[in-house]
């Protein structure tokens, strides 16, 4: 949920943009498919927005994303305290590495997976999982931005592309294309864990690192409950070399690319 503060500036500025625009709450209304009566409960904080409304209005009033993009900001800053630092050091890094025993890393989800995992957790009501399925989405973007993106490299084990039930094969399937179409772009690199390697020091949990503009890092960890930002120079030191432990018993590039297309033709044909 949006803090009260936040919700008073993208009501305000709606206002303000629609006004400039010289369109009545009768005429906006029509053109975002609600009514005069609604856009008037909106403004005035009577009635809740959404992420599609505010899509529909940046279009409407040519605001270049601005209302949107304030739903962003307000969202990230309203991320746990604890995950707070983290997304600090994601958003201005040079490099990330990432490492989950079970899942594809976050930053490599397609909406359609994402979705699945968020879901998992019946705790979550449906506005909740689309609020954090919104949130990991808006995060991918550093990968595309235009100035200084990232290099991400990610190892992920065959095991977690090979787990899907018949319900979800078209979603594994959908996702290891797009971890493919990634690495194809460029700026992302996946090695595989194959099957074989068994036990390794990885399997204790996931990880991610990330590398700022002065090469310093910064690390993270994630658990049931929460997760910790690390950048004490002494468990940095323990990470990474952790990490390179995990990254030592992946295959190289050009084979992990093709055990994935082997691994998503399986799902293909079955």
């Amino acid at each position: 949920m949006e803090s009260e503060p936040t919700a008073e500036l993208i009501r305000a500025q709606l206002r303000r943009l629609r006004l400039a625009a010289e369109l009545t709450q009768e005429d906006f209304g029509k053109q975002v498919h609600f009514s005069g009566s609604q856009i008037s409960a909106i403004e005035l904080g009577q009635r809740p927005y959404d992420r599609l409304f505010l899509k529909r209005a940046d279009e409407v009033l040519n605001s270049d994303g601005l209302l949107l993009g304030l739903l962003r900001i307000a969202e990230l800053h309203g991320q746990p305290h604890f995950l707070r630092p983290w997304l600090d050091a994601e958003r201005v890094a040079q490099q990330l590495r990432c490492y989950h025993p079970t899942l594809v890393p976050g930053l490599l989800q397609t909406e359609h997976y994402a979705r699945a995992m968020i879901r998992a957790d019946d705790m979550f009501s449906d506005d909740e999982v689309e609020r954090r399925l919104a949130v990991r989405m808006d995060r991918q973007a550093i990968l595309t931005r235009p100035n200084n993106p990232p290099i991400l490299i990610a190892v992920i084990e065959e095991a977690t592309l090979r787990r899907a039930d018949e319900s979800f094969r078209g979603i594994m399937t959908q996702q290891i294309g797009h971890l493919l179409d990634c690495v194809k772009r460029g700026g992302v690199l996946i090695h595989i864990i194959p099957v074989e390697a068994s036990v390794h020091v990885g399997l204790d949990g996931p990880l991610t690192l990330a590398r700022g503009a002065e090469g310093d890092w910064v690390g993270y960890l994630e658990n049931q409950v929460g997760g910790a930002t690390i950048d004490r120079a002494d468990e940095i030191a323990t990470l990474l070399s952790r990490w390179e432990g995990i990254r030592s018993v992946a295959l190289p590039k050009g084979q992990s690319e093709l055990l994935m297309k082997e691994v998503m033709e399986s799902w293909s044909t079955i």
